[in-house]
């Protein structure tokens, strides 16, 4: 027989006919909805099959070795011409003969599955799902390919229109779902095919953003993959924030600023218009100012608005925090964090996710911080482990405007208390001198110290003054910096410095001395290179950085520009009031104004904020511009870890 392929909006759920019983066969079965006489004069001519005998009758044939009718379906299915009726047909024919596609058939299958049937009517894309669930439960061997077709559209089409693509997604993981509700071994199926199908970091935007969501929506319904997709995703993230480090954003950011201030000119706007038309359909979309200059900071920007949406999303129901979902999402990211953040040196910004998960209660930075003490002092873990985790906790309570100045007390109090112990049992032994190699995680602590000591001391001196100064001299910085281990030698210098002048400032220590002396020690290292031999000296022999450095990309710094706490550059009078000790029995209405406002900008080395970078040049981010609205910090310290 032939089945003829109808015109559009002709609804089909039976077996091929020929024409000439189309009506009698609507008439019998009620399954054929006809259009009006006009449209159905002016539709296309049908399409014909050309093969005798049902779908059973061919596979049966096919099997004795009979493969013209076999060749002549194969055909037809590969037919990019095929109608949304034809494939209904075949599909329904498909669903009750799902018994003889074996492993032998698989390139018929092959072919099943590539049919368009996303860009399709509402009744293929049901019968399609319908084949799926049938074929999976049937024929398992077949679950790798149906699985790579459906992963294979996490990813923008070049036929689809932007419009189409959220409901195509929405396709998408209902066919997973389907197939995961018939095969429950599916999550470890699917994983490595979303591990092949991750697009490289140079692919579009649009791509890389898409598939990302799609990743995290799989997160929903197959709660056993989110642990290994959230591993993917972020290891994704550190290859491209390691391939764009902050001075060459910094830098695309400077020359795109300049080549736009020389070309502005009347022209300019005339092409805005349709730009923004077309990023409206996209999920993320922004002002030309929201761009990163830098392709690939550009591409990590969109994926870290999506991380952070997606973080929120799961910690929060109906606007409240759900502690639940979030100590569970927690106890991943931590995981994630140990395995990629943790060994990965002078990454920029995708570690502002743990930052961004412990804003949102006070528990979760306490249980954050308890995490990295662990790694610091325990004396198993690598070196180079324990001296990056003092880096964090130093750069967290230092940036981290939710820590109230109670946890930043108990945390310096921890880890003085360890730094005195350290030196108990090394200053007179064998050890007992200046040495990275020997006595890293002492030196990485004393500058998590200072450090914090350097952003806090105002928070630890208000209200009470007398009260503060004798916490901090309860501290007895004067035998950690006089100590044979010398730790004023190893730490960045203008973290040194700074410090040198605070402790001045307080009476509490005085640095200066030992500084002078160490200078004067200083052994200049030569480096052969290209251009002769380049004599410097090591300023950070540490090899150190700030993991919570002001956060450079445009969109998703909105996220955490309100929790962050901005470095405040120093004034010109407030680098004179650091040279001058506070008076004896100094009211608390004359405290000093260290890090009060934000002062205009310049640039002594002092005036710098400590970075991971050793130059005389500033970052451009400071807090100006950032959003107006405030974060209250949450007062329960209620650990719920």
């Amino acid at each position: 027989g032939q089945a003829p392929s109808l015109p559009p909006g002709v609804s089909v759920k039976t077996q091929a006919v020929a024409p000439g019983e189309l009506s009698a066969a609507a008439a019998r079965r009620g399954a054929v909805t006809m259009l009006g006489g006009d449209e159905f004069i002016s539709s296309p001519p049908r399409k014909t099959v050309r093969f005798g005998g049902t779908l059973t009758d061919i596979l049966l044939k096919y099997d004795k070795g009979e493969t013209t009718d076999f060749e002549l379906l194969k055909h037809q299915l590969s037919d990019p011409d095929i109608k949304d009726a034809q494939i209904i047909n075949w599909l329904h024919e498909f669903r009750a003969s799902v018994a003889y596609l074996t492993k032998e058939l698989e390139q018929l299958v092959s072919i099943l599955l590539k049919l368009p049937w996303l860009r399709r009517s509402r009744e293929v894309v049901e019968e399609y799902l319908g084949f799926l669930g049938n074929l999976v439960s049937a024929q398992t061997v077949h679950l790798r390919p149906c699985l790579r077709m459906i992963v294979s559209h996490f990813v923008p089409q070049y036929f689809f229109l932007s419009l189409d693509l959220s409901e195509n997604f929405n396709t998408c993981h209902r066919a997973l779902q389907t197939v995961a509700r018939y095969v429950p071994s599916t999550p470890q199926f699917l994983m490595p095919i979303l591990v092949e199908n991750f697009p490289f970091i140079n692919k579009s935007e649009r791509t890389l953003e898409c598939y990302v969501h799609n990743l995290l929506r799989v997160t929903v319904y197959l709660p056993t993959l989110r642990l290994q997709i959230l591993e993917l995703i972020i290891e994704k993230l550190l290859k491209l924030d390691v391939s764009t480090p902050q001075q060459d954003i910094e830098d695309a950011e400077e020359t795109a600023n300049n080549s736009d201030s020389e070309e502005k000119s009347t022209e300019e706007g005339l092409f805005d218009m349709e730009e923004d038309e077309e990023r409206k359909g996209n999920k993320v979309v922004s002002s030309s100012s929201d761009r990163m200059a830098h392709p690939l900071a550009e591409r990590l920007d969109i994926l870290m608005t999506i991380l952070f949406s997606y973080i929120k999303d799961v910690c929060h129901v109906d606007g409240k925090l759900d502690i639940n979902n979030t100590k569970d999402l927690y106890r991943d990211l931590v995981s994630v964090f140990d395995k990629l953040i943790l060994p990965t040196h002078a990454s920029c910004h995708v570690q502002y996710f743990m930052f961004y998960i412990c804003s949102f209660k006070l528990g979760l930075a306490e249980a954050f911080l308890d995490h990295l003490w662990k790694k610091l002092h325990d004396p198993n873990n690598p070196s180079v482990i324990r001296q990056t985790a003092g880096s964090y906790i130093g750069s967290f309570l230092a940036r981290a405007k939710f820590i109230p100045v109670v946890t930043v007390k108990a945390c310096l109090d921890l880890l003085v208390n360890w730094m005195h112990k350290y030196i108990d049992n090394q200053d007179t032994g064998a050890n007992a001198y200046c040495d990275v190699a020997l006595h890293g995680p002492f030196y990485s602590t004393c500058q998590a110290v200072f450090y914090t000591l350097i952003f806090r001391h105002k928070q630890l001196l208000d209200g009470n003054l007398r009260k503060g100064l004798s916490y901090l001299q309860s501290l007895n910085f004067e035998r950690i910096v006089m100590c044979q281990l010398n730790p004023l030698k190893i730490c960045i210098p203008s973290v040194v410095n700074l410090f040198a002048a605070i402790t001045r400032k307080y009476q509490l220590v005085f640095c200066y001395t030992i500084i002078e002396r160490n200078n004067r020690q200083f052994i200049p290292v030569v480096r052969s290179g290209t251009g002769g031999d380049l004599v410097q000296t090591c300023t950070n022999p540490l090899d150190s950085f700030f993991p919570f450095d002001p956060y450079m990309l445009k969109r998703s710094k909105k996220t955490i520009d309100p929790l962050y706490q901005f470095w405040e550059e120093l004034s010109a009078e407030d680098l004179e009031n650091l040279k001058k000790p506070i008076k004896k029995g100094t009211s608390e209405d004359e405290d000093d104004d260290f890090l009060k406002g934000e002062t205009p900008q310049n640039d002594g080395v002092v005036g710098i904020a400590p970075n991971s970078y050793e130059s005389n040049t500033r970052s451009p981010v400071s807090s100006i511009g950032s959003p107006p609205d405030c974060y209250n910090s949450i007062v329960s310290i209620q650990t719920v870890l």
